[in-house]
């Protein structure tokens, strides 16, 4: 029995794999075909996919193997993840957070010898992913993708433009959060196996970070110069939109506290629960919440996890059967159809591994984040918040997966070569 729910899983996963990349076919048959829109539109939500294998799953498992077996396997797998992403973007697309992050952003452009349209792009592009190492990836990737679509994911941007600035988005997301052990969950799952501290980190991978990421970030920026320069400029908040400085303070002190109790789940969804108190009461100043979208994300995650605990028996010799050299690309590579901080996890349980080899697969870990949704936990965060801007309202998984290979080889050269 356990070798056929293995095998179904793998086989779901596949499914599911696949989903991801026919999105845009079930929108269209929601248009062509009105009885059943619904559903259509429901398997449309990239979002929704692996969640909804992941049910499949379980019920198959429920029927053959009974009530017990099923919830002891949900019981067993970390939902940690899920739940922080989800309470993270809330909480961090408040419009007092936003504030405070474009102020710094104006604040820095200001120095900067770009134009101004630029000089916001390429902050966008590399400081707020670094950022990433201080308040986790999934809250840098809400920040840059909400301030990207309301001031260059307009009606006046090309396709072009969309994809090739989502591309460098996601590579410099998952690599910019590898100056700490802690903000990147690649990272966070060996850190402490492996002893490795934020002076291992930023002496092995920090400053190749850096690198990798002003040069995808200069490299998207110059090429689009002239389309940013002729797009228009940032809409500036009214006074009846600002949020005062007390409550800028107070979401800042909230971001901060869900980062410090990223992995005690207990504690910030308990902190993010007196934070949906506090936006209630001041509902105006603190404008829409995104629920919905961290939900979503929340769910993609979620079934991830499902998923992805039945994988191990083929991904496990996959991986740790290649030798040191080999790693890197074969981590980069699997990272494109599974979850990053799986790969990392699974090398965390096996002893006697080189130090070479455990480099070269964070490495190739963190380097092939970008390539598709599920590579990376905060993927999922931009997709939810940017997808709209795209043409039928969907990103294409494939036109994803070409514009983030020129910055993904820049951050191979980076950890590869330097």
């Amino acid at each position: 029995m356990n070798i056929f729910i293995h095998s179904l899983a793998a086989l779901l996963f596949a499914v599911a794999l696949v989903h991801t990349f026919s999105t845009k076919h079930f929108e269209r048959l929601a248009r062509r075909g009105p009885a059943h829109a619904g559903l259509w539109r429901l398997l449309a939500e990239v979002e929704v996919v692996f969640g909804f294998w992941a049910a499949v799953l379980m019920l198959a498992m429920f029927a053959f193997t009974g009530r017990d077996e099923t919830i002891g396997y949900l019981q067993s797998r970390d939902f940690t993840q899920p739940m922080f992403v989800f309470a993270i973007m809330v909480v961090a697309c408040t419009r007092p957070v936003l504030q405070a992050a474009m102020v710094c952003v104006r604040a820095v452009a200001k120095v900067l010898p770009m134009p101004a349209q630029c000089s916001h792009f390429f902050l966008l592009l590399s400081l707020a992913p670094l950022l990433g190492s201080l308040i986790t990836g999934p809250a840098a990737m809400t920040l840059a993708a909400f301030a990207l679509r309301d001031r260059f994911f307009t009606g006046e941007s090309s396709e072009r433009l969309k994809y090739a600035t989502l591309g460098a988005l996601f590579v410099n997301i998952s690599i910019g959060g590898v100056l700490t052990t802690f903000a990147s969950p690649p990272v966070l799952m060996v850190a402490g196996t492996w002893g490795w501290d934020t002076g291992f980190m930023l002496a092995n991978f920090g400053w190749k970070a850096i690198l990798a990421v002003l040069v995808n970030a200069l490299g998207a920026t110059l090429l689009f110069r002239k389309e940013l320069s002729r797009l228009p400029g940032e809409k500036i908040l009214g006074e009846a939109e600002s949020a005062p400085a007390a409550l800028v303070i107070a979401n800042l002190i909230f971001l901060l506290l869900l980062v410090v109790f990223a992995q005690f789940p207990v504690v910030f969804m308990g902190l993010f629960l007196l934070f949906l108190g506090v936006a209630q009461a001041y509902e105006r100043s603190m404008g829409a919440l995104i629920l919905r979208e961290g939900l979503l994300v929340a769910c993609f995650l979620a079934g991830l996890v499902v998923l992805g605990g039945f994988q191990e028996w083929w991904l496990r010799p996959a991986l740790l059967g290649m030798s040191s050299n080999a790693v890197y690309f074969g981590a980069t590579a699997l990272t494109a159809v599974t979850d990053n901080a799986a790969l990392t996890y699974l090398a965390s349980l096996v002893q006697g591994l080189s130090a070479d080899f455990k480099y070269a697969l964070v490495a190739g870990a963190v380097t092939g984040g970008g390539l598709t949704i599920i590579a990376n936990a905060p993927n999922p965060a931009g997709i939810a918040i940017l997808r709209g801007c795209f043409d039928e309202g969907s990103v294409n998984p494939f036109g994803l997966l070409i514009a983030a290979l020129p910055p993904t080889i820049i951050a191979g050269l980076a950890f590869g070569y330097l």
